[in-house]
């Protein structure tokens, strides 16, 4: 049973008639009996005892209508109340991003969720992904976003987006050439290499990737360590080494001409983006707002 038959079932012993339930439900006669014959088949009872003049339950139906009413009634009641939630979401929300997502992921985000949410300001922590996650174990942050699972029996981590990793260079003609036919894995060995702090999803991502490749990261000509992607893409531009990196984060040096990106030979290297939270905490309105908000219009930006 589901609850247009209840509804349907309801208005018929309320008024004491199908046609006139038709009329209330703003539906036709033929489709309120449906709804009826329905429930009898599926209780195995009549439910309704019909005359020339009106219809009344049975005294199985008198036991159901007063179940109906209550169904229908918590069901009314449901509704309300996470009508009153969405309108009386307010308050501050901590998110802790790692960098790709607090830079180039969240900014759209968030205002999208202020024009349906108002009252909800944000606090954002910028952060690397280890760094996220001791934040929501912490609860010092009640929502994040990470490009790693980092292992924590109190996380909960759900895929988000994915996000393409490419290599970045200076754009230089010597470059353009390594990279014409997509970057190797021994181009990448003999170039000196920015790399992210240890933490970064996006740096354990790659060493992953490599290591499935046979390729030890320790034998990467390392020339900095560095923690922002700003600052690791004002250094390529300035020729002190090539690194990888998000292919959204990389396309605004890449749109100006201050880099260039490739991909790898023969390979696309991807990863997904997480969102994370306490799964022993219970969220905040805003916070589980955001949450299905965030779900949503990652659902969207996929299709």
């Amino acid at each position: 049973m589901d609850f247009k038959q209840l509804e349907a079932f309801v208005y018929v012993v309320k008024l004491k008639s199908f046609s006139k339930t038709a009329e209330k439900l703003y539906l036709t006669q033929p489709t309120i009996s449906a709804h009826i014959s329905s429930l009898e088949k599926e209780l195995g009872v009549q439910l309704i005892v019909r005359s020339a003049k009106e219809a009344l339950p049975s005294e199985e139906g008198k036991v159901l209508y007063e179940y109906a009413q209550d169904m229908l009634t918590l069901r009314d009641n449901a509704l309300s109340a996470f009508q009153n939630i969405s309108r009386n979401v307010s308050g501050t929300l901590c998110i802790a991003a790692s960098s790709m997502p607090s830079q180039y992921v969240l900014p759209q985000m968030m205002s999208a969720f202020r024009s349906k949410y108002p009252d909800v300001s944000f606090n954002v922590i910028k952060c690397d992904s280890g760094e996220v996650v001791r934040s929501i174990v912490n609860r010092k942050a009640e929502i994040g976003m990470t490009g790693a699972v980092i292992e924590s029996a109190k996380c909960v981590f759900e895929e988000f987006l994915d996000d393409r990793l490419v290599v970045i260079t200076p754009n230089t003609e010597r470059y353009r050439k390594i990279g014409e036919h997509g970057f190797t894995l021994q181009d990448l060995a003999r170039e000196p290499f920015i790399i992210r702090e240890p933490d970064s999803g996006t740096r354990r991502e790659t060493e992953r990737f490599l290591r499935s490749m046979h390729l030890d990261p320790a034998s990467l000509h390392v020339v900095a360590q560095m923690d922002d992607p700003d600052a690791i893409k004002n250094s390529v531009s300035q020729g002190l080494g090539i690194s990888i990196m998000s292919k959204t984060a990389a396309a605004d040096f890449q749109r100006f001409g201050l880099i260039q990106t490739f991909d790898f030979d023969h390979v696309v290297l991807s990863r997904k983006l997480y969102l994370v939270r306490n799964q022993n905490h219970t969220l905040s309105p805003a916070a589980a707002a955001f949450l299905r908000f965030a779900k949503k219009e990652a659902a969207g930006s996929a299709q």
